[in-house]
């Protein structure tokens, strides 16, 4: 596989569309009335998840870039407190900083100057493919839980 492939490739598992529903399909017209609602045996709400998956996926992008970047503690830096979003404009303005970063991400990947196999100076280990494989996995397991509390909820198609 060449480079040009590669970063095919990678652009697909990051677009987060193939085998399951995407970010925008997960958070598409959820309920406001919902966003907070943790049903029996969940572990977080909607808000919750949407606040992790841009805390997280931000957090993959700036340490890919940005040698200075200073990661949030863990875990008390990834998730929000509040089960519930302060409101709605706080859910869109999360749900727009996600499509942003997600797109800021697949910009770094898709461009030929950007060293998918280096490691970072600034790391230990950590290359822009293993960053990028990542931030597509980590996506990918939180979209799925969401449409999963979405359907506990009866709010999904």
């Amino acid at each position: 596989m060449n480079n040009d492939s590669l970063r095919a490739e990678l652009d697909r598992v990051l677009s987060g569309r193939g085998a399951h529903a995407d970010f925008d399909a997960a958070v598409a017209g959820f309920p406001a009335k919902l966003r907070g609602v943790k049903p029996e045996g969940a572990p977080h709400s909607a808000w919750q998840l949407l606040e992790h998956l841009r805390i997280a996926q931000w957090d993959m992008l700036e340490f890919s870039r940005d040698a200075k970047h200073v990661s949030p503690d863990w875990p008390s830096g990834y998730w929000p407190k509040s089960a519930e979003p302060e409101s709605a404009a706080a859910w869109d303005h999360s749900v727009k900083s996600f499509q942003r970063d997600l797109k800021a991400m697949r910009d770094l990947v898709a461009d030929p100057k950007s060293d998918l196999f280096t490691p970072f100076p600034h790391g230990d280990g950590q290359t822009l493919l293993r960053e990028a494989l990542q931030l597509a996995d980590h996506n990918a397991y939180h979209v799925g839980e969401m449409v999963f509390l979405r359907r506990q909820l009866g709010a999904w198609k």
